[in-house]
């Protein structure tokens, strides 16, 4: 079998050349969130509640080496009663391209408000967490984590 070389004539590179440029411009961009993206988030949740600090113990490295794998564990300091527990806890991610990074849901009957879970972070950025009390309270926690080696593509 023998193989004919090809050589694109000046019409046809024209139009791999044009269908490129176009395949660029359509393309998705990979827009990383922001601060602004994040308190929009929280803003849709809650409107204009009022947030205070407090009650919410956040636990993840200052530098995480890979950004594909950050441990990150929340506990909520609640008697979790029937008359006074964590309903939710939000977490966003104020670097990665999607802000809200998990959401855990509990009841009287989890009898701790605590969780853990491994992240990916894009970047150097903010961790948030908001917890939510039955009584309609909300509490906040932020903490920085320096990422070496992004973990969400790009």
């Amino acid at each position: 079998m023998q193989l004919r070389s090809w050589t694109p004539s000046r019409r046809e590179t024209m139009g791999l050349g044009l269908t490129a440029l176009l395949a660029a411009a359509l393309a998705p961009r990979l827009v990383l969130a922001t601060e602004e993206a994040v308190a929009a988030e929280l803003k849709k949740l809650y409107g204009d509640k009022p947030m205070a600090d407090g009650k919410i113990k956040l636990d993840l490295p200052e530098i995480a080496e890979n950004g594909l794998v950050v441990p990150l564990n929340i506990d909520v300091e609640s008697p979790m009663t029937d008359g006074d527990y964590v309903k939710a806890v939000h977490v966003f991610a104020d670097g990665n391209p999607l802000p809200q990074v998990v959401t855990y849901r509990f009841t009287p009957q989890s009898g701790k408000a605590a969780a853990s879970v491994r992240m990916r972070l894009a970047q150097t950025q903010n961790v948030v967490a908001v917890a939510e009390m039955s009584n309609g309270a909300l509490y906040t926690a932020k903490a920085q984590v320096k990422v070496t080696i992004g973990g969400c593509g790009g």
